[in-house]
This record gives structure tokens, C-alpha cells and sequence, in this order.
């Protein structure tokens, strides 16, 4: 019997309480007030995250959704789709740039096969929940069916439900998948859609100008996607969709979420659409040379802990925030406080009195 599709509740973790006590303890730290900058609110969200003093991240997991995209046909991109089951198989083989930058900060690494055109042989670290062998040509029908768009999502929270730790990082590989982040922006946002549209893997002037016609096609195609899940059907991958699926359970298992670049900050897009309060638990790994997501990331009133002009995809930039968050609950932790490490404290700090942790 097939249960009907819902999606999860996300608690609001507002807690005055403990803010107070997290940025108390943050401010009697051996160092001038707010000294370690955006580290600091870091540390006070994954704190709030946790609903701890002591925050603490075990067995974080990167989670790499691929699919392919019916829009690719259009040469919307520089490379072909084979692309797409193709870096798969090196991220399986433990070659490409996530797979060495996971096991450089000892993150387990899963590939999703959520729409690839391609059947790949089952081996330990790939999960096929295949929805179809790629989307539709969102320029001639919407790119999933209802049905297909609320699987995509069903998977995307199964596969959190499945995993250990606390924390996930998101990351995503699919050829065409920069046009569906950017025709998501666009509707969603109301941003022109030539201020969404970015190079992608590389497109010279001549073809970003035929990406964008063909993206202004789509967006006409379909003048009645409005709401979060018909512009998700609408314009979105399957691998999109079940990231949504995965910020959704991870929100509500007050997992902490690493958002990488525009692809994955398209599915938090959605996934805030329908449930604001994800974006709580998101941690936005860096700003990437993506055109539109500087766009989305003011929409969403996120700041990026990095911005390195990467525009690889595939969680790369999660990766490389990944010893942020880590450091940043050690500062919480292990730091000592003017108290206990006998340090005179500035005359503003003198007047409070530390927390007990």
C-alpha cells in the first residue's frame, strides 16, 4: 500500500534562552568581543541546532544526487549528458575533486542515482533510487509529472532517514542542472531570468545566448507554475528534487545541513518555499562564480562562509567548509574563558559575569 505523500515537520528552534546563554559563553572566550567574526555565529548556530552548549559533529555524510536533464538536448551546456554517468563512476572510483576532498576530512561519501540515464552495477557507496532515466525537455512539457516530482522528494528523505550522524552535506552532479537552479531562481524569486544565467561548465557569449533563449522558452512553456512544487516539476532535476527531499528530513532531525553552490542552494530554495524553518539548520558553504547565486543567497538572507570562484558542483565547496564547522564547535568547547585561563578581561567584558557551560 502506498502511504500518501507529506512532508516532515520542521520545528522552530528558537530558543531565547539558549542563544543568550551560546553567545554569553562565546563572548568570555580569551579574545576581544567578536574577534573570530562569522566563526562566532557558526558556533552559536550549530549550537542552537544541537539545543547544546557543547555542540559536537559525528560521522558527517556528503551526499552527492545526480540525474539527468531533458533540457541538456538543447545545448544548454558544454559538455554532453554522458558526462553525468560518467563522473559518477569517478566519484565512485574515488577520482574526482569531492571524492578526494571527502577523504581528506573523513566524510562518508554516497552517490544517489536519482535519474541518470544509465544503469550503473550496484556496489557499496552508490544508492539506486532511480526515478526515470532523466527528465523531460522542460521547453515541451514539464520537466516530471506530479507523481514523479513528490517521489523524487520521498527518496531525497529516505535517504536521510537511512544515514547516521548528525550532519549532511549536500552536493549534486547533472549536465543541465545550472539552467533548471536558474529557471527555479527566476520563478520563484521573480528575478529576471538574464540575471539568474551563468556560464555553467564553461559556455562561451554565442552559447549563453542560446542557453537563454532556450531558458526563456521554458519559462513561457509554462506561465501557471507558481507554487513551490508545480515550479520544482515544472523546471527541476530529479536530483534537485530529492535534495529537497533531503533538506526537508534533515531539517526535521535537527541534522545540520552543508549547502554547497547554486544547485544545491536551489533545492534549499524549494525546500524554504515549502518549509522556511529549514533554513535554520543550513550552513552555506561558500558563494560560488555562478551568476545567479549571489541572487539566491540574498533572497535567502544567507551569508557563505567562503567565496573561492569555485563553480564545480558536486559538494566540493561543502568539503572544503567542512573544517569550518568543525573548528568552530572546538572554539565552543575548548576554548577557555577569561575566568579560567586567569586572563584580565577588557572593562566591557569585566562588568558580566561568564556563563557556567
Amino acid at each position: 500500500m502506498t502511504m500518501p505523500f507529506a512532508l516532515p515537520h520542521v520545528a522552530d528552534l528558537t530558543e531565547a534562552d539558549l542563544t543568550q546563554r551560546l553567545q554569553d559563553l562565546i563572548d568570555h572566550k580569551t579574545k576581544p568581543l567578536g574577534a573570530l567574526g562569522q566563526l562566532e555565529s557558526l558556533a552559536r548556530q550549530i549550537g542552537q541546532i544541537q539545543g547544546s552548549l557543547q555542540p559536537a559533529l559525528h560521522q558527517p555524510q556528503m551526499l552527492v544526487f545526480a540525474g539527468d536533464h531533458g533540457l541538456a538536448d538543447r545545448g544548454v551546456s558544454a559538455y554532453p549528458s554522458d558526462v553525468t554517468w560518467q563522473m559518477v563512476e569517478n566519484f565512485l572510483a574515488g577520482g574526482a575533486a569531492v571524492s578526494v576532498l571527502a577523504r581528506q576530512h573523513g566524510l562518508a561519501l554516497s552517490v544517489i542515482d536519482a535519474g541518470v540515464r544509465h544503469d550503473f552495477a550496484p556496489r557499496e557507496g552508490l544508492q539506486i533510487r532511480k526515478v526515470a532515466p532523466g527528465t523531460a525537455d522542460c521547453t515541451r512539457q514539464a520537466a516530471m509529472t506530479p507523481a514523479q516530482c513528490e517521489q523524487a522528494i520521498s527518496q531525497g528523505m529516505d535517504v536521510v532517514r537511512g544515514l547516521p550522524g548528525n550532519a549532511i552535506l549536500l552536493g549534486e552532479m547533472g549536465i543541465g542542472n545550472t539552467s533548471s537552479a536558474a529557471l527555479l531562481l527566476s520563478r520563484l524569486t521573480g528575478q529576471a531570468i538574464e540575471a539568474c544565467t551563468g556560464r555553467g561548465t564553461g559556455l562561451d557569449d554565442a552559447a549563453l545566448a542560446r542557453k537563454l533563449v532556450v531558458l526563456r522558452e521554458a519559462l513561457a512553456r509554462h506561465p501557471d507554475a507558481l507554487a513551490p512544487m508545480a515550479v520544482l516539476a515544472a523546471f527541476g532535476g530529479f536530483e534537485i528534487a530529492m535534495m529537497v527531499g533531503a533538506v526537508l528530513q534533515a531539517a526535521a532531525q535537527r541534522r545540520v545541513i552543508v549547502v554547497d553552490g547554486f544547485i544545491a542552494s536551489s533545492a534549499v530554495l524549494v525546500a524554504s518555499a515549502l518549509q522556511p524553518l529549514v533554513l535554520q539548520r543550513c550552513v552555506f558553504a561558500h558563494q560560488s562564480d555562478e551568476a545567479g547565486h549571489g541572487l539566491m543567497l540574498a533572497h535567502l538572507q544567507a551569508q557563505a562562509l567562503l567565496k573561492l570562484n569555485l563553480r564545480l558542483g558536486e559538494g566540493s565547496g561543502a568539503a572544503l567548509a567542512w573544517p569550518l564547522l568543525v573548528s568552530a564547535c572546538c572554539i565552543l568547547r575548548e576554548m577557555a574563558s577569561f575566568a579560567s585561563a586567569g586572563v584580565s578581561a577588557s572593562s566591557a567584558d569585566a562588568e558580566q559575569e561568564p556563563p557556567q557551560a
